[in-house]
């Protein structure tokens, strides 16, 4: 049986992630506080597998997650998209003019601001889980009038009811999460990669790794600059492909390499590109 950690307790994106990805397998889940703790989990092999957002079609990138990732040199074996449906939720009984305060993760919060405005009579507490803070409330008998924002499994999981559904500002609204493993053997049915470098920063640096990428014919879905702390205005950039032709993959490799202002190349992680369904 596999051992996988995510952030988040039962009921969480995260949690039903992992059910998406991993359906029909039994699994052991670890419920780890923070990301860090996830990454730290899956690096000291405390668990098989680790399953981690990366970004929001609303929120953006989390752009910590990268830097966990490179820190712990962990391996990305996986990816899976997630449809996230927020909802309002409170103890069977309350209604939406019952409600004072609502807890959820900064995450959520941000991707539910059209109908956290329409409400700004509510106070808006920040939680380090959507399950978490649906799990809370459902304990905290003592203190009246709290909602969550949660998905319906989090509602399920500890007896809310659902009060507001699809609360989420945009309809479409994924997560994409990165399976991760603190080592991975070399696998031949991928067609994705993720990649991460460092350039000297000189004129035109950038321009030349992404024009090799584009002329092999290369599709390039994502990049993503992350700061280099105590190097002002110096980057890391983290980039995803898509290749039909393994071939084409394999020059690239060889090429970039070569190119006099890569600083530092790395391969993140080769896998099956995700199917987006809802």
């Amino acid at each position: 049986m596999k051992r996988i950690a995510i952030q988040g307790v039962k009921g969480c994106f995260h949690h039903a992630a992992v059910s998406r990805y991993f359906e029909g397998c039994h699994y052991q889940l670890m419920e780890c506080s923070s990301f860090r703790d996830l990454a730290n989990s899956v690096a000291k092999s405390n668990v098989d597998i680790g399953v981690m957002a990366i970004e929001n079609t609303i929120a953006g990138t989390i752009l910590t997650n990268y830097s966990l990732l490179s820190e712990y040199n962990l391996r990305i074996v996986g990816e899976v998209y997630m449809p996230i449906q927020h909802h309002l939720m409170a103890l069977p009984g309350y209604k939406v003019k019952d409600i004072k305060e609502i807890y959820s993760h900064p995450m959520a919060i941000l991707q539910c601001e059209s109908f956290i405005e329409a409400h700004p009579n509510i106070k808006i507490s920040k939680y380090s889980d959507t399950a978490a803070a649906a799990k809370y409330i459902s304990q905290c008998n003592k203190k009246k009038g709290l909602a969550a924002i949660a998905s319906e499994d989090a509602a399920k999981e500890y007896g809310l009811e659902i009060l507001y559904k699809n609360i989420q500002t945009i309809a479409r609204n994924f997560t994409r999460f990165f399976v991760i493993k603190n080592f991975s053997k070399k696998e031949n049915n991928f067609n994705k990669a993720s990649l991460s470098f460092k350039i000297l920063h000189t004129t035109g640096s950038l321009s030349q790794i992404l024009s090799l990428i584009s002329n092999l014919g290369i599709n390039m879905t994502k990049i993503q600059s992350i700061p280099i702390i105590q190097r002002p205005w110096e980057y890391s950039f983290y980039v995803d492909i898509i290749f039909n032709n393994i071939k084409d993959y394999e020059m690239m490799k060889e090429r970039i390499q070569k190119i006099p202002c890569l600083h530092q190349f790395s391969i993140m992680g080769e896998y099956k590109n995700g199917i987006i369904k809802s």
